[in-house]
């Protein structure tokens, strides 16, 4: 397909803005014009993969301090301030990340065909699954799967109450209201940025493709495990999460004498209070997870799927100690692949983590597992997929005009 100009919108947390920097930078390298509308933050690193940079409507959201908006209220504005940008870049495509609503309903009153990216695993639950988030197992027996149906009917008067204040927010906008739950993602084309095989079973709706893990990074130096004999395990801490530095206090204190060779990266937040390094560890502040991981055999994190799926492309298994958002879910998903070790919160502690680096490191199946993930990512590049998969989107709208006409959008 010849260049389209494509606006592209992301959340600027790094596990949003990151994989839709992947996924900008390689259809810009296929010949299209694409304009990437995130926090100003990551600027330099949206011009430097071939992209035009757009500034996203930074806003002081609920709860925080201040005069702050409620989320559809700033998405309401944000959508109002999106549509000269989308005027003067008359793009092919919309594809807005799924925290990202303002671009995406801006490129629905436009009549402009949207797609939604989901930068870890899919977030609707089947029924008989756990909600999503909650960090809970799928269950295996039918008792199991009857306890999460009693659950079904409180969650979904949750989902219905989101779908009518995303619908009021439609209703200012003069978008119709949509009759389903989890109305923020979009039917034209949902792209799921994770690994098949971190997603339970079941039947997939057509508008979604799983197209593997959208990986991306800053440039950084590879840095080297301390030398000697034993495993390298990497402690690699959430950007967003664990202000205290909890985790890399209790690898510190708790892995010190194990037979391993221990690589800490603070990833900009050491521990407020001095923390000895024990003799076979090493502590930088920051480094590439894609030139460090790999030669690594275990990575201990917080559970950011940027952060877990980089590892298992990398082949090593993982121990999750999840700290907030959507951690508790990656975390549970890695156990039930059989790729990593689940840490619960309370328990990261010196000894609680000493405990799951042991049984991970003594688990053999977890690093075979983890390694077959790594040479599935070899023979599936994420990006390249959902880049094929945006072209098809325009390729399918270009077919049928009819597929939405902005005047009957506008009249709704």
């Amino acid at each position: 397909m010849s260049g389209q100009p494509l606006l592209l919108g992301a959340f600027g947390d790094p596990g949003h803005a990151f994989p839709m920097l992947a996924l900008g930078e390689r259809l810009a390298a296929r010949g299209h014009d694409v304009t990437l509308q995130t926090w100003a933050r990551w600027r330099e690193h949206v011009e430097a993969g071939g992209m035009r940079f757009a500034a996203a409507p930074e806003y002081d959201v609920f709860p925080t301090s201040g005069r702050p908006l409620k989320p559809y209220q700033a998405a309401v504005r944000g959508a109002r301030e999106t549509e000269p940008l989308l005027a003067q870049l008359s793009p092919r495509a919309v594809v807005a990340d799924i925290l990202t609503l303002a671009p995406a309903m801006a490129g629905e009153m436009a009549g402009i065909p949207v797609a939604t990216v989901v930068p870890h695993v899919f977030p609707a639950a089947r029924p008989g699954q756990p909600p999503y988030s909650m960090g809970a197992r799928l269950p295996r027996t039918g008792m199991g799967r009857a306890l999460w149906r009693r659950l079904e009917r409180p969650v979904a008067g949750g989902l219905r109450r989101g779908r009518e204040e995303l619908n009021e927010t439609r209703r200012r906008l003069g978008l119709p209201p949509l009759a389903h739950v989890h109305n923020g993602i979009s039917r034209d084309l949902c792209l799921v940025g994770t690994f098949p095989q971190l997603e339970y079973p079941g039947t997939w709706p057509g508008w979604a493709r799983v197209v593997g893990p959208l990986l991306w990074e800053p440039p950084a130096e590879g840095v080297d495990p301390p030398p000697g004999e034993g495993p390298a395990v990497l402690v690699a801490p959430s950007t967003s999460q664990d202000p205290d530095a909890r985790l890399v206090r209790a690898a510190l204190e708790g892995l010190g004498d194990l037979p391993i060779r221990l690589l800490v990266t603070t990833n900009g937040r050491p521990p407020a209070e001095p923390v000895r390094v024990p003799a076979n560890a090493r502590v930088v502040d920051w480094l590439s997870y894609s030139r460090t991981m790999p030669k690594c055999d275990l990575v201990v994190c917080h559970g950011g799927h940027g952060t877990m799926a980089r590892a298992l492309a990398t082949g090593c298994a993982v121990v999750v100690c999840p700290a907030g958002g959507d951690m508790n879910e990656n975390a549970a998903r890695a156990d039930w692949a059989g790729v990593g070790v689940r840490l619960p919160r309370r328990y990261c502690t010196p000894r609680g983590l000493r405990l799951a680096v042991e049984r991970a490191l003594a688990r053999r199946d977890l690093r075979t597992r983890a390694r077959g993930l790594e040479l599935w990512a070899k023979e599936h590049d994420g990006a390249a997929r959902a880049a094929e998969e945006v072209e098809r989107l325009i390729g399918e709208f270009a077919g049928d005009r009819s597929l939405r006409d902005p005047r009957q959008v506008s009249s709704a």
